[in-house]
C-alpha cells in the first residue's frame, strides 16, 4: 500500500507541476492579451482592462517563485555547504 501511495503523490506533482504550470502560463497569456485593449480592422478601439492584466502579471509571479524555489531546492545541498545557509530548515539534508 505505500508504493500505491508513492506512486500517486509522484503523480499529483508530476500533474500539478509538469501540466499545471504552462496551464497556468498559458492563463496568464491569455489574460493579458485581453485585458490589453485592441484595435479591430474597422477602426474600433477596445479599452484596456488593467484588472486582467493585474491577474495576469500575478499568475507570472507565481510561476517565477515556483521556478525560484525549485532552483534553490534542487541546490539546497551546495548552498549549505558553501555559505552555510539552510534555506529549508524543515528538511533534513
Amino acid at each position: 500500500m505505500e508504493t500505491v501511495e508513492a506512486i500517486f503523490k509522484v503523480l499529483v506533482v508530476g500533474l500539478l507541476l509538469g501540466a499545471g504550470l504552462p496551464a497556468i502560463f498559458a492563463i496568464g497569456i491569455r489574460l493579458h492579451s485581453a485585458g490589453s485593449g485592441d484595435i479591430s480592422a474597422d477602426g474600433t478601439a477596445t479599452a484596456p482592462n488593467p484588472g486582467l492584466k493585474g491577474i495576469a502579471y500575478l499568475l507570472f509571479a507565481i510561476i517565477a517563485a515556483v521556478i525560484v524555489i525549485g532552483i534553490l531546492w534542487i541546490t539546497r545541498g551546495t548552498i549549505d555547504y558553501y555559505f552555510g545557509i539552510n534555506l529549508f530548515p524543515f528538511v533534513e539534508s
